[in-house]
């Protein structure tokens, strides 16, 4: 046991609950993220993971406090599920604005209703 990092009493030093819970969001934003159709939500916890990460990072300083580990992985998921949630945000509007793409969309989407109807 490290003298340095346990409690007043001797107690083990405790994991940051920002730190876990900033872990199991980066993880819940990052699956969210990569279904697509999800990417809205994964983005809105991967904002809340970030936050509880710095928070985690800040709280694991304390003396009988640990998880600065665990408030690192939150934090990189969580940043990284906000990035590709933007990028899929981003690619979503540009395709949309684009009336070409839109067009050859509805197209397809007819002639599979078309097809469907025979």
């Amino acid at each position: 046991m490290n003298p340095g990092r346990a409690g007043a009493q001797g107690t083990p030093a405790k994991t940051s609950a920002a730190a876990t819970f900033a872990l199991v969001f980066g993880v819940a934003a990052l699956l969210s993220v990569l279904t697509a159709i999800l990417a809205s939500v994964g983005l809105l916890l991967g904002i809340i993971g970030v936050i509880l990460g710095i928070f985690g990072l800040k709280m694991s300083r304390r003396p009988g406090v640990t998880g600065r580990g665990v408030a690192i992985g939150g934090l990189v998921l969580s940043a990284l599920a906000v990035l590709i949630g933007l990028a899929l945000a981003a690619g979503v509007s540009t395709f949309l604005n684009n009336e070409q793409a839109v067009d050859r969309l509805e197209k397809r989407v007819t002639d599979l209703r078309d097809k469907l109807n025979d």
